[in-house]
């Protein structure tokens, strides 16, 4: 049986994200449904918790994929809010940058 994909699921006092490296979002078939309420810097997306991690989640249980999710809190303000919002056109062409 394969490792479990590790998942960071970054929180502050107001909101979270689940952090997961763009191509998984391409292999699983979901990277264009991702809204922009969630976040990228790099090779990481940002899922906002309350809609687009459900299509993650989704996503990995229709595989047969196991996830296991750790905590990272902060109480103060995340970086991650300042990060670019998610664009699925520039997930589909960094994924072309890196065949």
């Amino acid at each position: 049986m394969s490792k479990p994909i590790k998942i960071k699921y970054y929180t502050d006092p107001g909101h979270g994200w689940f952090a997961v490296k763009r191509d998984l979002l391409i292999s699983l078939g979901v990277e264009r449904h991702v809204s922009q309420y969630s976040h990228s810097r790099g090779k990481t997306a940002y899922l906002e918790e309350d809609c687009d991690a459900s299509l993650l989640f989704k996503a990995l249980q229709d595989r047969g994929l196991r996830y296991e999710i750790v905590d990272c809190f902060t109480n103060k303000s995340s970086p991650i809010r300042s990060y670019d919002r998610y664009n699925p056109i520039s997930t589909i062409q960094f994924s072309f940058v890196e065949i």
